[in-house]
């Protein structure tokens, strides 16, 4: 049988969750990536980049097998060789997995920062894919309280250099040492056993393996019970606060603003002290806009040395969505209109020499010489500059205002 040729081809459509971009938020996107390149620099970390594929123990390992991550979202598979291997969804893993076999324990302690495309399998919603991409910045090797401060101006200053610190609120825990969190997670385990025939099947699943993770749960049915669960204040041992004190010390003196919640937990018993999230209520219910903590344990559960790390990641598409309508001026700095093809030669020349000087730059000299006008003018720009022919004699006329514009007359005018 003949194949129809009148048959219409299916459209491809992309994967759901994913998105192309182009335009206004293809450049919001790297609005915040050249603000996190730039201010990563001024505090010294370095640029580091791990494989999109890893191991799946890497995340199984560093996530927690019980983890909805692990669990639920990954994107896992067996590649040829029978090695189970995942899309990596998130840093912090990686990195650490290249910190212990590649041997950078010798530059420690080490600042890292890097960037790129993360995957897990959840519900798409705003601000949040399936394949998105995050900023992340690392200090390995490190058990000083400075290290969180560091990283906590780090990102407030990176919230105010992208001018969306407005609304967004540092948020601060410390979850104690492992002393500390022990004792605390032994009275949250008796107090949620105590209630437990009136627990989600959530809560009840994460009683044995995770019970801080009860404290997040949004389930109506546990909100009463965890907000009745005790404060890890009660059994915080001293060192563990005077960790904290000295965090909030180094904030206060930096001028970065916080405010404490109690109930701000990480779930993985690898994590230690600090734990922080920057919020806002301009994204709906998921209101995090960077998080992080301490995770002194994390490197040791890989198969490395005891190793004190602190971190944070931020959702880049989260971030472009806080930006201000006007942040992205997308005009070019000049658009030179080439009316009369015996000055096409000088056309070209000023257009070597604008873009050689940084001026982004576009020529119009094809098509009808009538009409290039026209189409270059539809163009947004500070400058118009039309090269043409007048009695016989080169015509040069520019229109525009600002010091752009003024700038790109002088460049084309000094050929």
């Amino acid at each position: 049988m003949s194949k129809d040729k009148s048959a219409k081809i299916a459209t491809p459509q992309p994967v759901r969750g994913t998105q192309d971009m182009l335009g206004d938020f293809a450049d919001r996107f790297s609005y915040v990536v050249d603000a996190f390149e730039r201010v990563r620099r001024l505090y010294g970390f370095k640029r580091v980049e791990v494989p999109v594929i890893e191991p799946t123990a890497v995340f199984a390992r560093s996530l927690g097998e019980s983890t909805d991550v692990v669990s639920k979202e990954m994107y896992s598979f067996e590649d040829r060789g029978g090695e189970s291997i995942t899309l990596r969804p998130e840093f912090t893993a990686g990195i650490a997995r290249a910190y212990i076999s590649n041997g950078w324990q010798q530059f420690a302690p080490l600042k890292v920062a890097t960037h790129g495309p993360l995957f897990r399998y959840e519900r798409p919603q705003k601000g949040r894919y399936r394949q998105f991409h995050q900023l992340d910045a690392e200090i390995l090797g490190s058990d000083s309280p400075l290290a969180d401060v560091e990283l906590l101006v780090f990102a407030d200053q990176l919230l105010r250099e992208m001018g969306v610190a407005e609304g967004v609120t540092l948020t601060l825990n410390t979850l104690g040492d492992g002393e500390s969190r022990d004792a605390w997670r032994a009275a949250l385990v008796e107090h949620f056993e105590a209630h437990r025939a009136d627990l989600s099947e959530d809560s009840l699943a994460r009683l044995d393996k995770n019970p801080l993770r009860i404290l997040d749960s949004k389930d109506p049915k546990d909100r009463p019970i965890a907000d009745g669960a005790p404060d890890i204040d009660a059994f915080l041992t001293t060192e563990a606060q005077d960790f904290f004190a000295a965090v909030t010390a180094g904030l206060d003196a930096a001028g970065v603003a916080w405010e404490r919640n109690a109930r701000l937990v990480r779930g993985l018993d690898y994590y230690r002290h600090t734990a922080f999230e920057f919020v806002t209520d301009r994204l709906g219910a998921q209101g995090t806009v960077l998080g992080g903590g301490r995770y002194d344990g994390l490197i040791e559960n890989l198969g490395g040395p005891p190793t004190p790390a602190v971190g944070w990641a931020a959702g880049i598409e989260r971030l472009a969505m806080l930006l201000a309508e006007d942040v992205i001026d997308g005009r070019m700095d000049a658009v030179i209109a080439v009316e009369d093809d015996a000055q096409l030669a000088l056309g070209m020349r000023a257009l070597a020499a604008l873009r050689g000087a940084g001026f982004a730059s576009e020529i119009v000299a094809s098509g009808s010489p009538r009409k290039r006008f026209d189409k270059a003018a539809k163009i947004p720009a500070h400058a118009l500059i039309s090269v043409g022919t007048r009695d016989g004699a080169l015509h040069l006329n520019v229109r525009g205002d600002g010091d752009r514009a003024k700038a790109a007359e002088a460049i084309v005018r000094a050929l």
